[in-house]
């Protein structure tokens, strides 16, 4: 099944405006069939470096590779050949035509050294996650544009099995007709890929089997501040081995982090970040979440329902037509608020979480104190709940259903 990307557009746009465009995201969610779709009718040549052919003629030869291949171009997975961005920048440097480059690639080069600088000024990254919950109902859920605003939230109601469904199944398009069996297959099969492939290439590490443990590490703190202490305790791995096995699960996309919101008054502040894995669908997976689980377990289901949340806000905020930063918020006297979205004008909307189908009033105190301390740069607070009415509770005060995240 074809799904409607939100991110089309944008990924339109900056082919018609940038010599390259590089299109990143974890393994599966759907980065070559968006990209080819976008490319349509232009003319672009295709190649994969999955193709062993592809790959060792570019691994032994960059410059002569790129110079033969006729343009406009797509290149899937280019990070599996670091070794061809300087002759991209070369030639480049030599025909500035918008979109002659479109790649695709499931590690971040930000944050590989060797990759981050060489096409600086040159290069368009944008990022594709998993399918959203408006791409999976053919929706351009626009949650976070319309909260900047005055205009009026829609609302659809959806029990509270349905919600669970959709956090155990998550976003990636393959899972989406499988049942749990094949899913958890899928998962499996998933990260030994993403270990034994992306991860082997980036680094030439041996502790490769320590990678599914810490993944589940990670699953169940989900929404936690990260303790790198704690999490090295936890796992037996020392700090400098663990932050160099966490840098790397970042670069391939599998964990997101929330920094923590900084203010003149930081030093007030907790400074940790906020740790979620990629996908609700793979934190299910790997801790063996069911919906009877769910049911008995409050704690499980309000660190599942966040995780979920955080990435629907991710997710918006790609494709988004208001510029915004996501954060968290923690005080060191107990103050906090799961997220805050901040617009290029130093405005905020507070987001708290919670998985309950009634808001009461106490639920608010975080966003309370954020509004006290902040009056200038408030914008909004809203609690998400999973109930089924939008309701007031004082100035600039809301409760909103989850569902209003994707609501049309």
């Amino acid at each position: 099944m074809l799904f409607r990307r939100n991110l089309y557009k944008k990924l339109e746009k900056a082919l018609q405006a940038s010599p390259v465009v590089l299109l990143t995201g974890a393994r599966q969610t759907g980065k070559s069939t968006l990209i080819t779709e976008v490319g349509k009718g232009k003319n672009y040549t295709y190649v994969t470096f999955d193709s062993l052919t592809k790959y060792s003629a570019a691994k032994n030869d960059p410059e002569g590779f790129i110079e033969q291949l006729a343009k406009p171009v797509i290149l899937d997975e280019v990070q599996r050949v670091p070794e061809i961005f300087l002759p991209i920048k070369l030639d480049v440097d030599q025909n500035r035509m918008a979109g002659r480059y479109a790649l695709t690639g499931s590690a971040n080069p930000l944050l590989i050294p060797r990759l981050g600088d060489t096409l600086a000024g040159r290069m368009r990254i944008l990022q594709l996650y998993p399918l959203s919950q408006g791409e999976l109902n053919d929706i351009f859920d626009d949650f976070i544009d319309n909260i900047f605003t005055e205009k009026s939230l829609k609302i659809s109601k959806i029990s509270k099995d349905q919600l669970i469904k959709k956090m155990i199944v998550g976003g990636f398009p393959t899972v989406q007709n499988l049942d749990k069996e094949d899913r958890d297959y899928w998962f499996d099969d998933y990260i030994t890929t993403i270990l034994t492939r992306e991860v082997k290439e980036l680094a030439d590490i041996e502790g490769i089997t320590e990678f599914p443990k810490l993944l589940r590490l990670l699953a169940t703190r989900a929404g936690g501040l990260f303790n790198i202490a704690e999490l090295s305790r936890a796992s037996g791995l020392v700090s400098t081995t663990l932050r160099r096995y966490i840098a790397l699960l970042e670069t391939v996309f599998m964990v997101n982090f929330l920094k923590p919101w900084s203010t003149n008054l930081g030093k007030r502040l907790i400074k940790s970040s906020k740790s979620y894995l990629v996908d609700t669908g793979l934190l299910s997976s790997l801790l063996g979440i069911t919906p009877e689980r769910l049911l008995q377990d409050p704690t499980l289901m309000g660190g599942l329902l966040e995780n979920f949340i955080v990435t629907e806000f991710i997710k918006q905020a790609s494709w988004s037509k208001r510029r915004v930063h996501l954060y968290h918020y923690r005080t060191n006297d107990g103050h906090e608020v799961d997220i805050i979205i901040e617009d290029q004008a130093g405005g905020i909307v507070g987001i708290e979480i919670k998985s309950a189908d009634t808001v009461v009033s106490k639920d608010f105190k975080g966003l309370r104190h954020l509004q006290e301390m902040y009056k200038d740069r408030f914008l909004k607070g809203i609690v998400l709940y999973t109930g089924h009415e939008i309701v007031p509770f004082g100035n600039n005060l809301f409760a909103y259903p989850v569902s209003s995240l994707w609501a049309e």
